[in-house]
């Protein structure tokens, strides 16, 4: 058993008499990282495998089809918008039903309409975030929320194959983005509740490695249906969610967290034996449990009885408390400008002039390292200089991508530049959603990660008609995306660093270890 695991329940720290951290008490009963754990992070994580797939899949089933001559005829040049060539004069290259630009003839529609399911989708998640976010926090809890979001997603994607018209498939696009909505901060909260704090970071990382998988994925699996039915693409990408809704629901426990602080006591003890691993569970008795259980009742400070807990309250005690309204205004304006760069990087690279599935797939591969880097350093990584860094390293190359637009010796330097602000955005995606779910204490963690998580997807709700508007001059995309980026990470310097502290429990021990903080930088 490691140094951290020996510690006594009683915090050293903070006032003895009145808190016990809920964190050691997990170390305690779990010991050391192990199969059980790791399975369940494992079987947890990828559910944002499913929810990258969601997320960028109107890349390929909105895109505008190439196209080419029919006939010799001077008024058909390829150069020119294809709403100024006639219309008998050329074809597009694959079959019509590939994409919903072909198949309903909306290549000369107004980039309000063309643009409009991409946005739907990003506006639903947005709507359903915060209609959503209080339930895994209140009543309903991790688990059943992660199984109920990936359930509409899924149902809604396969019914979103039989759309007729533009108007139909946006609205099944905007209920799969709020089904949606909940899917990673569940599945992150999650998966790092039933850890302790040493490997809490790792197990962070393991979702966002899961997303790069499906986002790399994603231009595979549209590459191998090129030629077929966009229907199909939906199909071949949402039923297998289904399925994997029923495994998470039979084999998934729930985060014990969770669990005591809604006084569920038999499942807080059931769930802590199940998931300790092999070397502490048989060191440790029913009465061992019990005792516990009781003794953390007694002393921690529960910050609402449990009775009084229902699906606003998590919402009431974020905005109630100043230090808390101050942490998530920052979180939400930072992950603005950071989900400016990462929804809408994607959706403008195939205006470089690349080819589509290979401009997709190296902004998937350039995820790939921000992930591992974040696994293998996220033990050892300052949150605050970190986030900053990222930030402004993605904002800075998303400006200069804009600023070398139209120099043809530059364009793969102008493709490099778009890859490294792509990394720098996904890198501070990482670092955000995990310095958020240390900044806020469990009763309200769930609630304050899928706020953040949904200021990411206001910036990609823009992203779309930004990336619209920069098909002529990529100032209006690149540019902007840069500079929110850029600006927004500047105020990180607000936030409290986090790396290596205990997860608090209630709002009272937050603020306990607020005021020590505050006592020890007056020394």
């Amino acid at each position: 058993m490691s140094s951290e695991q020996n510690e006594p329940l009683l915090s050293d720290s903070i006032d003895k008499k009145c808190i016990i951290s809920l964190d050691n008490t997990i170390e305690e009963c779990m010991g050391d990282f192990g199969w059980s754990q790791f399975v369940q992070a494992i079987l947890v994580s990828l559910a944002w495998v499913f929810d990258a797939q969601q997320s960028f899949i109107s890349v390929f089933t909105d895109a505008l089809p190439t196209w080419h001559c029919t006939n010799n005829s001077s008024s058909c040049q390829v150069d020119k918008n294809i709403c100024d060539v006639p219309k008998d004069t050329w074809q597009f290259d694959l079959p019509t039903y590939t994409s919903i630009v072909s198949d309903w003839s909306l290549e000369c529609s107004s980039l309000v309409i063309t643009g409009l399911p991409a946005s739907s989708f990003f506006i639903g998640c947005l709507v359903g975030g915060f209609v959503l976010c209080t339930l895994a926090d209140s009543s309903f809890g991790r688990k059943n929320m992660l199984v109920l979001s990936c359930l509409v997603m899924s149902i809604t994607g396969c019914v979103t194959a039989i759309s007729t018209n533009i108007w139909m498939y946006s609205v099944l696009r905007f209920v799969s983005g709020f089904g949606r909505a909940t899917i990673g901060t569940c599945s992150l909260v999650l998966s790092t509740e039933l850890v302790g704090r040493k490997w809490r970071g790792q197990v962070g990382i393991i979702s966002f490695v899961c997303f790069t998988l499906g986002f790399i994925s994603l231009p595979w699996i549209a590459y191998l249906n090129k030629g077929n039915s966009w229907r199909v693409l939906y199909l071949l990408t949402c039923f297998p969610v289904v399925l994997y809704s029923m495994v998470v629901y039979i084999f998934v426990h729930e985060s014990p967290r969770w669990l005591y602080l809604r006084g569920h006591k038999e499942e807080f003890v059931k769930t802590l034996r199940r998931i300790a691993n092999r070397g502490t569970r048989g060191k440790l008795s029913s009465s061992f449990f019990e005792g516990l259980f009781v003794d953390l009742e007694k002393a921690m400070f529960v910050s609402a009885s449990r009775g009084d807990l229902d699906v606003y309250s998590a919402i009431r005690l974020l905005v109630e408390r100043g230090w808390c309204l101050r942490r998530l205004m920052t979180v939400v304006l930072i992950g603005f400008g950071v989900g400016m760069v990462y929804y809408g990087m994607p959706l403008g690279v195939g205006d470089l002039g690349f080819d589509i599935y290979l401009s997709i797939t190296l902004n998937a591969i350039s995820e790939l390292p921000s992930s591992l880097i974040a696994f293998f350093l996220i033990g050892k990584m300052n949150r605050k200089g970190s986030l900053l860094g990222f930030s402004l390293l993605s904002g800075i190359c998303s400006v200069g991508c804009a600023l070398v637009e139209g120099s043809e010796g530059l364009k793969w330097f102008q493709m490099g530049l778009e890859m490294v602000s792509f990394f720098g955005a996904c890198t501070a995606f990482n670092v955000l959603l995990i310095y958020t779910l240390e900044l806020f204490p469990t009763c309200v963690r769930n609630c304050a990660v899928s706020m953040a998580r949904q200021s990411l997807v206001v910036g990609g709700a823009l992203s779309p008609i930004l990336v619209a508007l920069g098909r002529n001059n990529s100032l209006f995309s690149y540019g902007v995306f840069g500079v929110c980026s850029a600006t927004f990470g500047l105020f990180t310097v607000w936030l409290p660093e986090t790396k290596g502290r205990l997860l608090c429990d209630t709002m009272d021990e937050e603020e306990q270890l607020l005021e020590q903080a505050q006592v020890v930088d007056l020394k």
